[in-house]
């Protein structure tokens, strides 16, 4: 037995931000890994330009994703500070890089120039290693099983991946499967796992909007009672992506505004901060949930990472960032012991099934009182979180604390 983890035979399923990435880490660590998908990725809706779908990045998520040498430099959008208040407050919350001697907090990020990349590098490296490869398909079941002529329990056990290709079923044998195919995974409902639905009864309007002013290289955040609306900076200093979560009643009423007629109302209910909302790209909603997964470990040698193993609420950017923690936290085993699913998989896999499990608990249910507190209009309780806001704002160390839990830095101080 080498020191290598050349003979584990990976499956990546899902090829996702999260997938794709979690995959191309696990070949250059030295892994045989078969990435798999329904299809390769497909370009989403486009406003002046820009792809109507983004993600916020913590720099420890851009870490990852450049040191495979993927960042669509043009699509990515540094901001150096946050701004939140409420609808109903006096006391705006400010975060700001310099609070913690960094340059920028984070980056918003265009979902299809960073798959693109994404994909370049995959079918990049699927040209160039027989140890790479990657199957365009449908999962049909996921089944475990003893190879004939093992001895061992553990070195025989082997999962077995049926994949529909058009009139064909494929099958893949690996060692492992890494389930990141999503809210609705096929690999998780294969395994009958269950997961908590927390329903939010909100959806979400994104769009892309031209203001008036500078954004300030600035994410903005007002905590509405129906819900939380977000200006999130784009490259072009007059562009902001919108991702406001409100009632399914106000999300089909706005949808069905004129432009002209959504402009003056969301720039009402940003109080025009940015001066005037001048022109709206097209107009997209999708419900809001929370979820998690029973487990992240459905089998010894399956585990769930990104959205298959939990959901959570955009108001505070984490959702994809805490699906490449998922993937630090994997690397983190291999690295220890290269060779742990030839030994005894449980060994890494239940400290990582049980760590992930509680960070996605954590955050899911914050996230729901987060929502839950902003929600509520009396004067007590709006007087009551200006007071704790205006106190929040006034503790640095506190606030360095939070900006590096956001920023995926907790630990390296």
């Amino acid at each position: 037995m080498t020191n290598s983890p050349a003979q584990i035979h990976l499956a990546v399923v899902g090829a996702g931000p999260v997938g794709a990435t979690a995959a191309l880490l696990l070949a250059k660590q030295g892994c045989k890994v078969t990435l798999i998908d329904r299809e390769e990725p497909q370009p989403g809706s486009v406003g002046f330009g820009m792809d109507i779908r983004n993600v916020a990045l913590s720099p420890a998520s851009a870490e990852l994703i450049k040191s495979i040498g993927v960042w669509p430099e043009a699509c990515a959008a540094a901001y150096d500070t946050m701004k939140i208040w409420e609808q109903w407050g006096v006391n705006d919350l400010l975060f700001e890089a310099a609070d913690v001697d960094r340059s920028t907090l984070g980056w918003i990020i265009q979902v299809a120039p960073l798959l693109d990349g994404l994909w370049q590098q995959v079918l990049a490296k699927a040209e160039a290693s027989a140890q790479f490869k990657v199957v365009l398909g449908q999962v049909q079941s996921i089944k475990t099983s003893r190879l004939r002529g093992q001895l061992q329990e553990r070195d025989g056990e082997k999962v077995t991946v049926a994949i529909q290709q058009q009139d064909d079923l494929t099958q893949v044998v690996v060692d492992l499967v890494i389930a990141a195919d999503g809210a609705e995974s096929v690999v998780r409902k294969s395994l009958g796992v269950p997961a908590m639905l927390i329903p939010t009864g909100q959806m979400a309007l994104t769009t892309i909007v031209r203001t008036e002013n500078d954004h300030q290289n600035t994410a903005w955040q007002r905590f509405l009672v129906d819900g939380p609306l977000a200006l999130l900076p784009a490259n072009d200093a007059h562009l902001c992506s919108v991702v406001w979560s409100q009632s399914e009643a106000a999300c089909q009423r706005r949808l069905a505004l004129s432009d002209e007629a959504f402009c003056r109302e969301l720039e009402q209910a940003f109080e025009s901060r940015l001066g005037k909302i001048i022109a709206v790209a097209q107009r997209q909603a999708f419900p809001l949930r929370q979820q998690l997964s029973e487990t992240a470990m459905p089998h010894p040698r399956v585990v769930l990472i990104g959205d298959a193993l939990r959901v959570v609420h955009p108001l505070a950017g984490l959702g994809v960032n805490l699906g490449f923690e998922d993937i630090a936290a994997l690397l983190k085993i291999i690295h220890a012991n290269p060779n742990f699913l030839l030994d005894d998989p449980s060994s890494g896999l239940n400290k990582f099934a049980r760590q992930r499990h509680l960070r996605s608990e954590s955050m899911v249910r914050a996230l729901d009182a987060l929502k839950r507190l902003y929600a509520h209009d009396q004067p007590a309780i709006s007087w009551l979180r200006n007071v704790g806001v205006g106190f929040f704002n006034k503790q640095l160390w506190l606030k360095r604390q939070v900006i590096r839990e956001a920023m995926g830095l907790r630990s390296r101080h």
